[in-house]
């Protein structure tokens, strides 16, 4: 059974940081790219940041304020989040992808909100 279970989110001032992590299991890690997502209320699921093998890429919107990496021995991926904004209010999806096969799983969502 596969699972992805994040953690970390939480309420944060504008300009603070949060650190957002997801567990896999169930999948052999390091076959799979992984990802982060958000959605906010009334918006669609968009792109944050992925990781593949060492290949990253980035929404022009969070460029240069966060950053997502991965631990391999312990089958996490991690969204560090800086100087956030309250635009980045959001619920945050852990993804994990095999290549272009179409399989994929989804975590539960951690909710991220940003005061101002």
């Amino acid at each position: 059974q596969v699972q992805l279970v994040e953690s970390g989110g939480g309420l944060v001032q504008a300009g603070g940081s949060l650190r957002l992590s997801c567990v896999a299991s169930g999948i052999t890690f390091s076959l799979y790219g992984m990802g982060w997502y958000r959605q906010a209320p009334g918006k669609q699921r968009e792109l944050v940041a992925a990781i593949r093998r060492s290949n990253t890429n980035y929404a022009d919107s969070v460029k240069g304020r966060f950053t997502i990496s991965r631990d391999s021995a312990k089958s996490t991926v991690y969204l560090q989040m800086n100087n956030l904004k309250p635009e980045d209010t959001a619920v945050y999806y852990c993804n994990a992808a095999l290549g272009d096969s179409g399989r994929a799983y989804w975590g539960q969502g951690t909710q991220v909100t940003v005061s101002s």
